[in-house]
């Protein structure tokens, strides 16, 4: 199960229905909020927004999941959406190179230290019981998921709550920010392929012998090539795409928005804004709060939510995936599969919220992001994440979850 063909995906090929219908309305909608974006603000908001619908696109046609990657990997011994990601860091590091060693962009470069480690821990652990991780509740919603409305609005009160009482960690001790480009140049960034090469070599290794051959011969994945394929160009309209062509895509997309917004790819922040403009409606004073009353969360609450990047880009993350799955004929609503698993999810999202906050990001601004910047703390984030997501898959049945 160690296989990643940049031409197929999981699964037997079956040719596509468009939801036409949906299609044009989708696209109708995308349209004109770029283009409304562009006119309102600047060309790089609305570039930004159809990145995001990029985004989700790619995400659901994929089928790239973070959490549900780590599961199969320690469960069942599927090794593919692991290596998918380390193609997709490799791929992004390089790429971001040139504008970090320029200076003309901004990598997601933050402290190193035991807020991290916390926060990192405690999404891991809700990455599994909510399902999903901050891109993939996203994409996943715009897709049909009912489930994971409920994970998305937890999500956004953990973080919310996290940003009115960063102070309890603002004492415990840390490093200043680090990154490998920056500390070491160009043997940095060679030191960071070298290990994320040595990872993958190790973890394929591992897959093998954790999956016996003959069962590997077996799996759908290890019989897909067999089996009739679409052309090309309909293949990368309607889907499915690999693993590791997603993972390509993501990291193509991520070194996009660098360029345009000078700093990479990010969703929680937007989680967090949106709940404070909900709260600031409802009377909450900002003022009361040091993280709010002050610098750019100050601005941010001042201003529209489409002036906001990652607000724009999380709304095209969902329309793109929503798009995504029009195309495919598999848009539809899905109901929670149990009232356990809401709770599951609910759990979920306020680990996420919260632990993203302690850990300056998420799977997406700490770890892919991080990483790609070769930030020390995106290495941090994503070891002691796998460790809570050990303890999330434990729990998992407690609310009727698969493993």
């Amino acid at each position: 199960m160690v296989s990643l063909q940049l031409g197929s995906s999981e699964g037997s090929f079956q040719q596509p229905r468009p939801q036409r219908r949906g299609i044009m309305l989708l696209l109708g909608v995308m349209v004109a909020l770029s283009l409304g974006l562009a006119s309102f603000y600047t060309w790089r908001q609305g570039s930004l927004f159809a990145i995001g619908c990029l985004f989700g696109l790619t995400l659901y046609h994929a089928s790239f999941g973070f959490a549900s990657s780590y599961r199969k990997w320690i469960v069942r011994g599927d090794v593919n959406g692991v290596l998918a990601q380390l193609l997709m860091l490799a791929v992004a590091t390089v790429l971001f190179a040139p504008f970090l060693l320029t200076r003309s962009a901004q990598g997601a470069v933050a402290p190193v230290g035991l807020q991290g480690v916390v926060g990192a821990f405690l999404f891991g652990i809700g990455m599994q019981l909510g399902s999903g991780c901050a891109c993939g509740t996203l994409y996943t919603i715009g897709a049909g998921s009912s489930m994971m409305l409920f994970t998305l609005i937890s999500f956004c009160l953990g973080s919310f709550w996290a940003s009115l009482v960063d102070s309890w960690w603002s004492g415990w001790p840390r490093l200043q920010p680090h990154s490998f480009l920056g500390d070491w140049g160009l043997l940095g960034l060679l030191s960071q392929l070298l290990l994320l090469g040595g990872l993958a070599w190790a973890i394929r290794q591992w897959g093998r012998q954790a999956v016996p051959e003959p069962e590997r011969a077996s799996l759908p994945e290890a019989q897909f090539g067999a089996e009739p394929r679409p052309p090309r160009w309909q293949q990368w309209v309607f889907g499915p795409w690999s693993l590791a062509a997603g993972g390509v895509v993501l990291a193509v997309l991520n070194t996009l928005t660098l360029w345009i917004a000078g700093r990479p790819w990010g969703v929680t922040w937007g989680f967090t804004l949106w709940t404070a403009k909900l709260a600031q409606v409802l009377g909450w004073d900002p003022s009361s709060t040091p993280f709010w009353s002050q610098g750019f969360p100050a601005e941010a609450l001042q201003q529209n939510l489409f002036a906001d990047i990652t607000s724009v880009m999380n709304l095209g993350i969902i329309l793109g995936s929503a798009l995504a799955a029009t195309l495919a004929g598999r848009m539809g609503v899905r109901k929670p599969p149990s009232r356990l698993g809401v709770i599951g999810a609910l759990l979920g999202g306020i680990l996420m919220g919260f632990g993203a906050r302690m850990a300056f990001g998420c799977n997406v601004g700490a770890y892919f992001s991080g990483i790609a910047s070769t930030s020390w703390h995106g290495w941090l984030w994503i070891g002691f994440a796998l460790l809570g997501t050990l303890l999330g898959i434990r729990l998992r049945p407690w609310f009727r979850l698969p493993s």
